[in-house]
């Protein structure tokens, strides 16, 4: 058996070996043994790990492991989910080789030096990973798609979109519809973190051009705020800070108690209708790594003094 490829067991074992993965791309493979597709696409997963050194594949056996699945929202086989620092970042579902080999060729990115380069700053992590897919749908409109957040840091329930339709939450999808193409996105953090830099993917054309951002807001900015206040920072974004790879400074000593980030996208490179974003990421450290409810009283009861 090839050394990146594990079977997952159990639960315990699956802990082990995505903390020892590290800063690795993580590439699970969720089967079960009766499925057809899942057998069809084995042999091609199997030359994947060869052809990949640098990534590590597990297989869970989703009969095996059935608690895991269900807690990794495994719902079809085979279903292959991608990880980074323990956090899940993409996902497909069906045994199509070739949509698989993209994903796993697009996660462990090109650079020649085998480094990974999702994780660039010393001492630092990618945070949040949004995949976000903004596009011009009907009259002066952008919809916005989160497919997958960074799990345990963001508080999913106060995040927003504002003008997000009824129909369409941000936890699904997003739609505004306006003269300008502006954008407000709101992530608030389940605890404090330091922000070091930003990644923002986008078109050349179509990428956002200046990008205001607020931290720690009590209130949640509309469009005329936004564009009157004083931001914590502006980004004044050029073609090539919106290319794969990149990354884009903070004022980090302006971020070192972040729980909540506001990003006020007022215009695009080319200045037109329609402003896209294909992917948002922070890279960035918990400010405090204490977990309080880890703790497990040892005596006495609760409300005893000791």
């Amino acid at each position: 058996m090839a050394v990146n490829l594990k079977m997952i067991k159990s639960d315990a074992e699956w802990d082990v070996e995505m903390t020892a993965a590290g800063t690795k791309l993580v590439v699970v493979d969720f089967y079960a043994d009766w499925c057809g597709p899942c057998r069809k696409i084995a042999p091609k997963f199997a030359e994947f790990v060869t052809k990949y050194p640098r990534a590590v594949f597990f297989k869970v056996d989703v009969d095996e492991c059935q608690e895991l699945a269900q807690r990794e929202g495994i719902s079809a086989m085979p279903t292959f989910n991608f990880y980074k620092n323990k956090v899940k970042v993409d996902s497909q579902r069906g045994a199509d080789e070739n949509a698989l080999e993209e994903k796993i060729q697009r996660w462990l990115g090109d650079d020649e030096d085998g480094e990974d380069n999702e994780v660039t700053v010393k001492g630092h992590r990618a945070l949040i990973i949004l995949m976000l897919n903004c596009y011009y749908m009907g009259f002066n409109g952008i919809y916005l798609f989160i497919l997958d957040g960074s799990a345990g840091l963001i508080n999913k329930s106060q995040c927003e979109c504002l003008n997000e339709s009824d129909v369409h939450p941000l936890s699904q999808v997003s739609y505004y519809k306006g003269r300008l193409p502006t954008l407000i996105i709101n992530i608030t953090f389940n605890q404090s973190v330091k922000l070091h830099s930003l990644k923002l993917y986008a078109p050349a054309d179509k990428g956002p051009k200046t990008v205001k951002i607020f931290q720690n807001h009590p209130n949640s900015l509309d469009f005329d705020s936004a564009d009157c206040m004083e931001p914590t920072q502006t980004l004044e974004l050029t073609p090539d800070d919106l290319k794969e790879g990149n990354l884009i400074p903070l004022k980090f000593v302006k971020f070192q108690n972040v729980s909540n980030v506001t990003l006020f996208i007022k215009d695009n490179q080319a200045g037109d209708e329609v402003t896209q974003v294909d992917y948002l990421g922070f890279v960035g450290s918990i400010r405090n790594a204490t977990n309080m409810s880890d703790f497990k009283r040892v005596a006495g009861k609760k409300g005893e003094s000791h």
